[in-house]
């Protein structure tokens, strides 16, 4: 008996279908049966089963003899089960790498609970992903299993059968099936979430909910969305053959149902013309029927319970009209004042322009208004320290300003004071570019910080790289650099690219990289607390893993299994995922030994806390070496990646470390040591000597010495590769301390 039937009807979804197989027969959980359901689809759909089921011995083919839809076919798909638990999945969606591992921890955790409720994302055609508005009721907190009335948060996530699990025990017990028509979930996900005696949540993303350009069938306009009318009279009925669960939901439920029809009048495109009357009227008699008197409605969906309690589509046409013409006007006079306020700032900023610089004023900034950090964030710290008098000021989004120090001021972009800021600060750092509008006066400083040494091509080497360009202004890239005063630089390599590809009359400054200093100075205690505060526990070895992003795709890709990676490494791994800040959707949740860092403002203090660095392309592993720790790269793109982005040398040629070309390499390299091994510090050592000569713990001083004070002569000089002492990781003290103690047993 395998642990999970998953169940995937199939009709008209040819082009999706085999992704969809796929998904689940490779996933690194195997105790499985797959059911594919051929709904008599006029397409391929039921010889591309066939064909699954000819190569994989756990694909069963069910060929219905008449389109039945989708809810009859999953209940042919039912009765072919047996499994543990029974997982849905629409045909033209996928599960996520690793989920039915989750699921199927997350189940044993939870003592086999009757319902897993897991979470989903939705991917649209354009390539965007979008993780589930109310995932934060998915939290794994707090006593597992529950029923429904310990959690009712737990409706608000999508009613539908395919982000569950359902113990095939219970099913059968309660006799549950699909009925026929559209809508079919909701008579199915109410009463199995009602009756369960024992419910469990994961947050994790299982599904990718794909949202097609066309052919949703809940986007399509027919008149089978009459068919929620009858599926929530099979909800009420439910909940009349049970009192007990009818005194304690009939009144939920039907502040859900006016919701969910006033829902599918208001969308445009759902009715056929000439019906949207009829459908109003009758969720008016669906009103009447199931009003539970003194039911509570929220204030902000007053409105809609009125439409429907009226059942009137004039009054309807009548609001709708009105609200448009009010939503109209409220835009125009936005733009107005939008208009209206750049106007006047633009006024404010050419007025301070005409007021003298302040010398001892800074500005800095980082990532495009991201929070204090990288090297601006370095030499700001700096400024402070070794410039007496120096008043910085850090420009942000609100929603960064917290990490930006209490010694220094807040600045949101694009307000008064901002323009004041730049307009009469004498020094002005950031490590991308300030504003396009922003006017170099005499007697400013721009200091160009840069942000990593650069492996992928960059600047005008990018005129023939369109998927990188994507539409570079490259005159207007040109007029930033002739802007700069200083550009840095942490090693020979940069220098000679950023001159070439950034040609303007500024002076590189080959001090090293600021924030690449805090790696010289941190101590083992610090390490610790970082440890801690990320929740890695005693003894573990911290992997951190973090991908570049790729310029041939839209979004973020994970070709790593990482639940598998673990289950093979053992207890002692843990990975700590940090997604490009390109992309605002983490790599994968944290569950386990994995660790979500996405969000956490310091990747300086990421690298402190690991052990070592797994990555691709990203100009992170030059940073990094500077630890002098483990750097493996997973290069199994390369090709792809040098063809759209450009690069200046074939990393796999000159490694930071051991390299792979799969996940299996990836793994093997881990778990025969070999990450760790003499051969990885060869070439660690090799490609420290190219690249990290100037990054010896005092860059920002040297930076601000020169830039601040004028010195020229007398800076620190640069200390040699063999006599830095970077901070140690806890892998290697511990294996110091383990050899320690071996050699005393061995003296006693």
């Amino acid at each position: 008996m395998p642990r999970f039937s998953v169940i995937v009807p199939a009709y008209k979804v040819q082009a999706y279908l085999h992704e969809c197989l796929e998904s689940v027969l490779e996933q690194s959980f195997t105790d499985l049966e797959l059911i594919a359901v051929d709904d008599c689809s006029p397409d391929a759909s039921g010889a591309l089963i066939d064909e699954f089921a000819a190569r994989d011995p756990r694909v069963k083919a069910v060929h219905l003899k008449e389109n039945v839809g989708l809810g009859q076919a999953r209940n042919a798909g039912m009765r072919r089960a047996s499994g543990d638990y029974l997982i849905f999945l629409d045909s033209d969606d996928s599960l996520t790498p690793g989920a039915l591992h989750a699921i199927s921890d997350r189940i044993k955790e939870t003592d086999e609970p009757d319902v897993l409720v897991y979470d989903y994302a939705r991917t649209y055609w354009s390539g965007e992903a979008v993780r589930n508005q109310f995932a934060g009721q998915l939290t794994e907190e707090g006593p597992a299993p529950f029923e429904l009335a310990d959690r009712p948060g737990l409706l608000k996530v999508l009613m539908v059968a395919w982000n569950k699990a359902h113990r095939r025990e219970f099913i059968e017990r309660e006799g549950f099936t699909f009925p026929t028509g559209y809508y079919e979930d909701t008579p199915w996900t109410y009463p199995i979430l009602m009756a369960a005696d024992s419910l469990a949540t994961l947050d994790r993303v299982c599904v990718h909910y794909r949202q097609r350009r066309q052919g949703n069938i809940l986007g399509t306009t027919s008149r089978k969305h009459f068919d929620i009318f009858d599926q929530y009279d099979r909800v009420f009925a439910f909940l009349d053959q049970h009192p007990d669960l009818s005194a304690a939901w009939r009144g939920v439920l039907f502040r859900r149902m006016v919701d969910h029809l006033s829902t599918i009048f208001t969308k445009r495109d759902r009715l056929p013309r000439g019906s949207r009357a009829e459908f109003l009227r009758k969720a008016r008699a669906h009103y009447r029927r199931y009003r539970v008197p003194g039911a509570r409605v929220r204030t902000r969906t007053r409105l809609r319970h009125g439409l429907v309690r009226l059942g009137s589509h004039r009054t309807y046409r009548g609001l709708w009209t009105a609200l448009r013409v009010r939503a109209r006007a409220r835009r125009y006079a936005a733009a107005a004042r939008r208009r209206l306020r750049g106007g006047l700032l633009q006024l404010h900023y050419r007025v301070q322009l005409r007021l003298p610089v302040r010398a001892d004023h800074a500005v800095f900034s980082s990532y495009w208004g991201r929070g204090h950090g990288c090297n601006p964030g370095a030499l700001e710290a700096a400024m402070r320290e070794h410039v007496p008098g120096m008043k910085t000021a850090w420009i942000a989004d609100p929603e960064h300003h917290h990490t930006i120090p209490t010694a220094t001021r807040r600045l949101r972009p694009g307000t008064a004071a901002y323009w004041t800021a730049l307009a009469r600060s004498k020094y002005l750092v950031n490590n991308v570019n300030f504003d396009r509008r922003l006017v170099k006066r005499p007697g400013q400083i721009l200091v160009q910080t840069q942000h990593g040494t650069p492996l992928k091509q960059m600047g005008l080497d990018l005129q023939d790289r369109p998927a990188a360009a994507r539409g570079t202004d490259f005159a207007a890239l040109l007029r930033n650099a002739d802007k700069w005063d200083y550009v840095l630089s942490a090693n020979r390599h940069s220098t000679l690219v950023w001159e070439r590809v950034f040609p303007s009359a500024y002076t590189t400054l080959e001090y090293g990289y600021p924030r690449n200093d805090r790696f010289q100075q941190a101590t083992s205690a610090e390490v610790g607390r970082l440890r801690e505060a990320l929740g890695i526990p005693q003894g573990a070895i911290a992997v951190l893993y973090a991908p570049t992003h790729r310029d041939y795709r839209r979004t973020q890709r994970l070709t790593l299994d990482l639940e598998r990676m673990l289950h093979t490494l053992g207890p002692r791994f843990v990975v700590l995922t940090r997604a490009h800040h390109f992309y605002e959707a983490p790599l994968t949740g944290s569950s386990g030994r994995l660790i979500d860092v996405s969000d956490h403002p310091s990747v300086e203090s990421l690298c402190l806390a690991s052990d070592a660095l797994v990555t691709d392309y990203s100009s992170l592993m030059f940073d990094y070496a500077n630890l002098d720790r483990p750097i493996v790269l997973h290069a199994d793109d390369w090709e792809a990646y040098e063809a759209a982005r450009g690069t200046y040398f074939d990393v796999r040629e000159f490694p930071p470390g051991a390299v792979a070309r799969s996940e299996d390499e990836l793994t093997d390299i881990f778990a025969t040591g070999h990450w760790a091994g003499s051969r990885s510090a060869q070439l660690r050592r090799a490609f420290r000597e190219r690249f990290c000569a100037y990054d010896d713990g005092r860059a920002a001083e040297r930076v601000v010495r020169h830039v601040v004070l004028g010195e020229r002569g007398g800076l620190p000089s640069v200390v040699p590769l063999d006599e830095r002492h970077p901070a140690p990781s806890a892998a290697a003290r511990q294996d110091r301390a383990a050899f320690a103690g071996l050699q005393h047993s061995t003296r006693t």
